[in-house]
């Protein structure tokens, strides 16, 4: 099964089509900067560009970066606000004349490192959590996933978001130690333990890569582990997410 997959970020649209069974990419992924300001027209435009680069005629998934449900954007995140209350599947597919499924972005990624990853065929509840611009999280129980936790929007320390607090970029933007970094990063597994109890932590995006330097200043009492899929979930997730259009 082959199809097209891709991944809207805040700063890159990107995409290229999986093939799922042998889980595979079948070429180098085709990346645009996404437009700003962040709206709409011109976000969908771009989606359609990377369609156009593939020449695809199948279905296509795509990982949005915002809460969906039943395909419809419940709330706008970093993106305009234009974007709430907009039914994003309809509105990319009349645009790209394809059959559309989109996906929250940070479930995207976990989809993926649960069926191809080393989230695959563990029983009980996973988290993943992609840690980057922000800090996605993706909840999955017995492999099935409980859509749209977004546990990087919890409120900490008055008006600010936990990924505000402890992502990736907050890290670099401000030159922080790996000690201090991860003594914050550990605040926010502490919190999103509490909440959801996990059975195993997968940690994903930017900040995996690093993780032997903060690792010991985690101390949560759950397994963690690093994702497989790495930079690839996000799109190898959004072409899971459309297997349900292909007849």
């Amino acid at each position: 099964m082959q199809l097209l997959g891709i991944d809207v970020g805040g700063s890159g649209i990107k995409g290229a089509p999986v093939d799922l069974v042998e889980e595979d990419f079948l070429g180098e992924r085709f990346r645009l900067d996404t437009p700003i300001p962040r709206k709409p027209k011109a976000m969908i435009e771009t989606i359609g560009q990377v369609v156009k680069e593939w020449d695809w005629k199948g279905p296509v998934g795509v990982g949005f970066p915002t809460v969906i449900h039943n395909g419809k954007a419940i709330q706008h995140g970093n993106l305009d606000a234009e974007w709430l209350g907009l039914q994003v599947d309809d509105m990319i597919a009349q645009h790209i004349g394809l059959p559309v499924s989109v996906i929250n972005d940070a479930d995207a990624a976990g989809l993926a490192e649960v069926t191809f990853g080393v989230g695959k065929d563990v029983k009980g509840l996973v988290m993943t959590v992609t840690v980057g611009t922000g800090i996605g999280t993706g909840l999955f129980y017995n492999g099935q996933l409980i859509p749209n936790f977004e546990l990087g929007q919890m409120r900490y320390k008055k008006k600010k978001t936990i990924e505000e607090y402890a992502s990736r970029k907050i890290r670099l933007d401000n030159d922080m130690s790996f000690k201090k970094w991860g003594k914050r990063f550990n605040k926010f597994l502490k919190l999103a333990t509490t909440v959801t109890s996990p059975d195993l932590i997968i940690i994903g995006g930017g900040a995996s890569k690093n993780i032997d330097e903060y690792m010991k200043y985690l101390d949560v009492q759950v397994p963690i582990r690093v994702a497989k899929t790495q930079n690839h979930a996000g799109i190898i997730g959004a072409a899971l997410c459309a297997r349900h259009l292909v007849k």
